[in-house]
């Protein structure tokens, strides 16, 4: 099943897109290849259901149960694009994602934010002067305006998932961000060390986790044992050095520190303490 859907989905996609530019443009299409391809999409779109419902059956969590009926690297890709565009309403409401819990936030974006709105702003000319230029064509000036208007809420999408993302600092965990692209959970009974650190450059290295925001850091975790970072298509590494960007990263350090003092110097249950 998975195999035929596999196949029925990766023929009836692209004929979809073609089908649809082709009717846009006023090409006429016979209608039996119109219905077959229509129908191979509702059967890969049925397929996918049950390729679902059967691996929810079998126990595994939603986000598993999806990889088993689109590739991850696909999935990870819808799901940041939505989140990207969830987080434009959030920044709207003024409501930032995962703060409840008595959690302390940390913001990061603020020394990007010049170099995103201006990035939006060279966008918006750029749909304005397209706009013009293609307004004799009708075809291609509806298709480049949507895809300009989409770029541009996709530039201001960056800012506001790092804007409503903040860096999370709880008695257990701090919780690193950056925008919908990274959020790794990092122990602090794993921390063996962290120091303010203002790196502008960032050499790859093995084991070694840079989130920077405007090309920089100002933190840097080192962890007495790896965590796994997981990548936007998924891929996973193990680092034991994490640098990353915080707007007061004072605050930040301060706050860790007497985290860290805390877990370290609370007392121990007694042996036969229930946990």
């Amino acid at each position: 099943m998975k195999r035929l859907r596999t196949v029925l989905g990766y023929a009836a996609l692209p004929a979809e897109v073609v089908l649809v530019v082709c009717l846009a443009a006023g090409v006429p299409v016979p209608a039996p290849l119109l219905y077959a391809v229509e129908l191979c999409l509702a059967g890969a779109v049925l397929l996918g259901v049950l390729v679902y419902r059967r691996a929810r059956r079998a126990g595994l969590p939603p986000r598993d149960a999806l990889y088993d009926v689109a590739p991850e690297p696909v999935v990870r890709l819808v799901r940041h694009e939505a989140g990207l565009l969830a987080s434009l309403v959030r920044w709207v409401l003024r409501r930032p994602h995962g703060t409840g819990g008595g959690a302390e936030a940390f913001g990061y974006a603020r020394d990007q934010a010049a170099l995103m709105y201006g990035f939006a702003f060279v966008c918006v000319v750029e749909t304005a002067a397209v706009y013009w230029l293609l307004r004799n064509v009708p075809v291609i000036h509806e298709v480049t305006l949507v895809l300009d208007v989409y770029a541009v809420l996709f530039v201001l999408g960056l800012h506001a998932a790092s804007v409503t993302r903040p860096h999370l600092l709880d008695g257990r965990v701090l919780r690193l961000r950056q925008g919908c692209r990274t959020d790794l959970a990092v122990p602090l009974a794993a921390i063996t060390a962290v120091r303010r650190e203002p790196l502008h450059t960032h050499e790859r290295a093995d084991g070694v986790l840079d989130l920077t925001v405007a090309a920089q850091t100002s933190l840097t975790l080192e962890l007495a044992e790896p965590v796994e970072a997981v990548g936007l298509l998924g891929g996973r590494r193990a680092v034991r050095v994490v640098r990353f960007h915080a707007d007061d990263p004072r605050a930040l350090h301060a706050a860790l520190t007497r985290a860290l003092t805390r877990a370290r110097t609370a007392p121990c249950p007694a042996p036969d303490t229930p946990v």
